[in-house]
């Protein structure tokens, strides 16, 4: 496989008198959330294709300048971070390739399962590859497939019969801006309008920050086409079920986002209310993990009258532990991230909500940095299931052999961790947290069952 990738997506069509590449860049601010190695803008103009990406957050890779040199009535970003591989610049999105027909720009999230396959096949025609990145083999099928179809919308839905896995998809060509959604609808992919213009991307957090109205959801196998003469929809195939990824509502997305019709929020907030009705636990304070386990300890203290503190202190400046690619990074970040408020805890029984244990060395740290600061027991509650089996679809949870819950039993884990009880959402609750939802979940990391067949 190619490097797996829960990424942040944003595409604006402007048919007003914005400023495309300042849309896309506060678009992109918003969901930052979604990667923090990399980032890029890409824009049409006159149908030449600038582009400018590099390591780093959006407010250090862009400034007044770069962005004053993006100037395009259409345009593509992408936010990244890696779960595999090396985090190199030329791993960076968009990814930019010029063919027969002209150039075009690809803004991808998610992974391809059949990406070596596919790549391999590209390379005995001679093609050489010049990054890890599943977008690149993706626009060299779009590339392809454009010069024998008439038109690059076939040449895409010709390429979404071939592609196995989860992706949302954002290509800019010379006269049209086009996105795509998997099958599956795996991964996430919001439509919006501000006045007159377009804008697709990865949540509706990032609509609201550059003041577009929420139209609706892409659909699963929808392909969108917008140029002058509007916007258009295709439907291809799709399955009989959806499957949109569970731990976007547990942890990538944003509180603000609104996914297939469940708030994000309020999808925490009740897996915090499940907790409290299946763990009945004696303690004096509610603390939640910054930022996704505040939510859910809200909804157990709110549950069981118990009183929730701000127990710990998040540094805004530190990005999230779990979506760096290496561990040592990943541990090292957590003690600089986080900070326990000892008056808040100081002699108390606390519970303490988090979003998910994936390894296990992340929550022992936070354990002990509570009993450091004066708490008499640690009761750790995790707003979902335990993770068991791994995950091929984007999240960085693909050996077996890190997962903590897939090699010890629960009093192991709790020993190992540090608290002085530990417990997990059902999944029965799991499936009860998204209020409202339109679509159905893919929950493989939590009960191995896949949406599609897994090639070993």
């Amino acid at each position: 496989m190619g490097l797996k990738e829960q990424c942040g997506i944003f595409g604006f069509y402007n048919n007003d008198d914005f400023d495309a590449a300042e849309m896309i860049y506060y678009g992109l601010f918003a969901l930052q959330h979604r990667g923090q190695e990399s980032c890029g803008i890409a824009v049409n103009d006159n149908g030449k294709i600038i582009y400018y990406k590099e390591m780093g957050l959006v407010p250090e890779v862009f400034n007044e300048v770069i962005l004053s040199h993006l100037k395009g009535h259409m345009g593509i970003g992408h936010v990244r971070y890696s779960t595999s591989g090396d985090s190199l610049r030329e791993n960076a999105q968009p990814l930019v390739v010029k063919y027969t027909q002209g150039s075009m720009a690809v803004a991808h999230n998610g992974n391809i399962l059949n990406y070596n396959e596919l790549r391999a096949d590209f390379e005995k025609l001679g093609f050489i590859f010049q990054s890890e990145t599943d977008s690149e083999v993706i626009a060299a099928m779009f590339s392809r497939q454009r010069i024998s179809s008439g038109s690059l919308q076939e040449a895409i839905s010709k390429v979404m019969r071939v592609l196995r896995g989860a992706y949302s998809i954002l290509v800019l060509s010379r006269s049209k801006l086009i996105a795509a959604r998997d099958p599956m609808g795996m991964r996430p992919l919001v439509l919006g309008r501000k006045n007159n213009s377009y804008a697709v991307c990865s949540e509706t957090s990032a609509l609201n920050a550059i003041g577009a109205e929420f139209l609706r959801d892409v659909r699963p196998g929808e392909i969108i086409i917008i140029n002058k003469k509007g916007l258009r929809s295709i439907q291809t195939y799709t399955p009989e079920k959806s499957a949109l990824c569970i731990f976007e509502h547990i942890y990538f997305a944003r509180l603000d986002s609104v996914m297939d019709g469940a708030c994000i929020y309020e999808s925490r907030y009740k897996a915090g209310e499940m907790l409290a009705r299946e763990y009945k636990i004696q303690a004096d304070a509610v603390i939640g993990v910054p930022d996704s386990g505040i939510a859910s300890a809200l909804g157990y203290s709110n549950f069981s009258k118990i009183p929730y503190v701000e127990g710990l202190i998040k540094n805004r400046y530190v990005g999230r532990t779990f979506i760096q690619p290496r561990q040592q990074t990943r541990e090292q970040s957590v003690t600089v991230k986080l900070g326990a408020i000892a008056s808040q805890v100081r002699g108390k029984d606390i519970i303490m909500i988090d979003d998910s244990i994936v390894r296990g060395t992340t929550s022992s740290k936070i354990v002990q940095m509570i009993k450091n600061a004066g708490a008499r027991k640690v009761h750790l509650l995790v707003s979902s299931p335990p993770v068991k089996f791994p995950c091929y679809f984007g999240i960085n949870i693909s050996n077996k052999e890190q997962l903590m819950a897939n090699n010890m039993a629960l009093d192991e884990m709790r020993k190992l961790i540090g608290a002085d009880s530990l417990g997990f959402l059902s999944i029965k609750g799991l499936t009860e947290i998204p209020n409202g939802s339109k679509s159905g979940f893919c929950k493989a990391c939590f009960d191995g069952h896949y949406p599609m067949e897994i090639k070993s």
